[in-house]
């Protein structure tokens, strides 16, 4: 059926895959799948592995031993193919914000271990005299995730230890030649949440949002290869699209409707408005109840 409310679905399906906690000093910092937890007891120094957990080793203390550890075995799985290749970016480690890591893991090993996940997400949009027109991107085919499928004008991974306004201003430029003083014309406009499980493995990710309004005359360029080709749609076009087909990559229908509601094209009085608005900022649960904290 179409609608706007069964991409929110999608992305918070209810989760009963078994998954494994990954504990650090007591907290779930992840998630992993039992047979992905196999693999990790061949790094004995590093987790403890048993039927109901992985646990980070007590023996690895501090942000740096921990996170030089993980590097190691990121680039062990993804040399063996169990991952893939290790891609040296990043990602934190946290039971609450990016801030609060307590150690670090590569980007391409992040889904496997079930990790928050952060990233950012920027609406470039034009206004005319006949409305707000977007600017959408499509995949390069060759992307390893959601080939030729429509994606918001910017999108990308939010790496730890890079300030957001930075990693906006670098991913603008990569993806859509955006210069970077108007980059920082950008207007934080909140957050969207999820968990979802995906091939990889359980997916919890918050994107940070962003809306750019950009010069009638300014045409995006993509600069790293990650985009086929941008087009500029009435927003009315726009919506369409994701309410009635799955043209575009799963999480960009998110920021979208959180675009149409805050730009009030979305409207109250709308069937599925209130199912949208609480819809849009889900906990980052696990499939399972368990505290949070190991007593």
């Amino acid at each position: 059926m179409p609608g706007f409310y069964r991409h929110i679905a999608a992305c918070n399906p209810p989760l009963h895959e078994v998954f494994l906690p990954w504990r650090i000093d007591g907290r779930i910092v992840g998630w992993v799948r039992p047979a992905f937890a196999g693999e990790l007891r061949r790094f004995a120094d590093v987790f403890i592995v048993d039927a109901s957990a992985v646990t980070l080793a007590p023996t690895l203390r501090d942000f740096a031993g921990r996170s030089a550890a993980l590097v190691a075995i990121a680039q062990d799985l993804g040399g063996r193919g169990v991952t893939p290749p290790y891609m040296d970016e990043p990602y934190a480690v946290t039971a609450a914000g990016r801030d609060d890591a307590v150690c670090v893991i590569d980007r391409a090993a992040a889904a496997h271990f079930g990790v928050r996940s952060f990233g950012q997400h920027l609406n470039g949009y034009v206004s005319r005299d006949d409305g707000i027109h977007m600017w959408v991107g499509r995949r390069a085919r060759d992307r390893l995730l959601f080939p030729g499928a429509l994606d918001n004008m910017v999108a990308g991974g939010l790496p730890y230890g890079v300030a957001l306004h930075d990693n906006l201003a670098k991913e603008c430029a990569e993806e859509a030649g955006v210069a970077v003083e108007t980059a920082r014309r950008a207007v934080p406009v909140g957050a969207i949440s999820y968990s979802r499980v995906a091939r990889r493995g359980l997916r919890r990710d918050v994107l940070y949002c962003y809306d750019l309004e950009l010069p009638v005359d300014f045409v995006p360029r993509n600069t790293d290869g990650e985009v086929e080709e941008f087009m500029l749609l009435p927003i009315r076009k726009v919506a369409a699209i994701v309410r009635d087909t799955d043209e575009f990559k799963l999480n960009c229908n998110l920021v979208i409707i959180d675009f149409l509601i805050r730009h009030g094209l979305l409207e109250p009085h709308s069937d599925e408005y209130l199912d949208l608005v609480l819809g849009l900022r889900q906990p980052l649960k696990g499939p399972e109840h368990v505290p949070d904290v190991i007593a």
